[in-house]
């Protein structure tokens, strides 16, 4: 593919079981924790691209023979009564300019798109839009369904919608709504197939090799054998993308019912971060309080980015010689944006470490800032742990005592000794039962910086 910009700055996958939703799935839930989780990451993702609108397209929608369909709105709704639990229920505004946009650029390609006034969602659409909504997404809905035209013509309808979408001129996101293999198991509800595994292994390959066109050329009979219902919703999402930089990500995958989950990542446009931007936010902040006892404002301009996102950090000031001079985080986010996260922490590692003396102007020119962004922690026990790869929380359930230690400290040489110096931070005696968390962190130093 070749490089262009687009107003479409994210697209991905999302699985649809109903067993996912915890009012419906129940006791079943813990079997599906690890898409739970994967599609609370896939929404911040969304969410920090900066996109105002969300497509999603899902096969259980209606099937028209020859056209796409969409629902009308002004709203769409949907609840999971046919799953036992009909106070539970998603709603969200159409973008009614978006999937006006959308039928007029599919009619100059000669496709129709026929809408549904007055029609509860499907399954397919809720499923993810739960989740979506459950974690933060606010923006606008066009929900879609796909036909039983080609697969050529479901590539070329992507296109279309990635005309409108840039007609526009407005960030839009992409979901792909779709099931993998629904016959990996015995007890999977479409049977058995030895064979059903490949189709599933096959798209995930595609995935982590960054090569969406693979996905394009899997052969028909791979997907009778494997009784899929997500394939032409990845065509739609591919077709999407046509031109646009791959950003492919298996956030997780996983089919404990015989049925392939997965939630992933096709592109990915939001304004990045560069390494040194977040180290340099730290240390004028510093540096502004010290010299003048000001507290530096983000800029006004900060991008739909990182910076833009709520997240936790640490913020660690080291001297020239990579002794530690500061270090004070947060485990959960407790400003509005990473930036203004950044700005909290380093000047309490300056001023508020009770390790150190305050910091003084003179040690400025002196003092080297690094920043590590914390991924959403999970659940997870002590065989687990690897202290070279991820940080761990500690807690004393009891009292509620939490204690942190970030990931590749040096002299940290195993999980034993990780978890006995987190403990120690947090005042947890010795041989106190405790939950453990682990984490991945994403770091960001100033050069120089151990």
């Amino acid at each position: 593919m070749t490089n262009e910009s687009s107003c479409l700055v994210f697209s991905g996958i999302a699985p649809h079981p109903p067993i996912m939703v915890p009012e419906v799935g129940r006791e079943s839930v813990p079997a599906v924790r690890h898409s739970i989780e994967a599609m609370a990451e896939l929404t911040q993702r969304l969410i920090a691209s900066g996109a105002e609108s969300i497509i999603l397209i899902s096969p259980h929608a209606p099937l028209e023979i020859d056209s796409f369909i969409a629902y009308e709105g002004p709203d769409v709704y949907g609840d999971f009564a046919n799953f036992h639990t009909p106070e539970t229920s998603v709603s969200a505004p159409v973008d009614r300019e978006l999937l006006a946009a959308i039928t007029t650029f599919a009619a100059c390609d000669n496709y129709n798109v026929t809408t549904l006034p007055d029609t509860d969602l499907d399954h397919g659409t809720a499923v993810p839009l739960y989740f979506l909504l459950r974690n933060g997404w606010q923006g606008r809905v066009v929900a879609l369904g796909y036909s039983f035209l080609s697969n050529e013509d479901h590539l070329r309808f992507g296109t279309c919608i990635k005309r409108a979408i840039d007609a526009l001129g407005r960030p839009v996101g992409f979901i792909a709504s779709g099931d993998l293999s629904h016959r990996l198991a015995p007890q999977a509800p479409a049977g058995f197939n030895p064979n059903a595994h490949v189709f599933d292994e096959t798209v995930v390959a595609a995935l982590r090799a960054n090569d969406p066109q693979a996905i394009v050329e899997i052969d028909f009979n791979l997907r009778k054998i494997a009784g899929e219902c997500g394939y032409r919703s990845m065509l739609v999402a591919i077709g999407a993308s046509t031109g646009l930089p791959s950003a492919c990500e298996v956030m997780n995958y996983e089919a404990p019912f015989g049925v392939g989950y997965l939630v992933a990542q096709l592109i990915n446009q939001r304004a990045e971060a560069k390494p040194d931007d977040l180290p340099k936010l730290a240390r004028e902040a510093v540096e502004a309080f010290i010299r003048s006892g000001e507290f530096l404002q983000p800029p006004r301009e900060t991008p739909a980015g990182l910076l833009a996102e709520r997240a936790p950090c640490f913020v660690s000031l080291k001297t020239l010689d990579g002794e530690l001079r500061g270090c004070i985080g947060t485990i959960e986010p407790a400003k509005e944006s990473l930036a203004h996260e950044i700005i909290a922490n380093a000047i309490s590692a300056a001023i508020n470490d009770p390790r150190f003396e305050p910091v003084r102007e003179d040690e400025l020119p002196n003092l080297r800032y690094s920043v590590d962004v914390l991924r959403p922690a999970e659940e997870t026990v002590f065989e687990e742990l690897d202290p070279a790869i991820y940080g761990v929380i500690v807690e004393d359930e009891t009292t509620g005592r939490r204690g942190l230690l970030l990931p590749d400290i040096p002299g940290v040489a195993n999980a034993e000794q990780q978890v006995e110096i987190a403990s120690r931070k947090a005042g947890i005696p010795r041989g106190t039962p405790v939950k453990l968390c682990r984490f991945k962190v994403d770091r960001f130093r100033e050069a120089g910086t151990d």
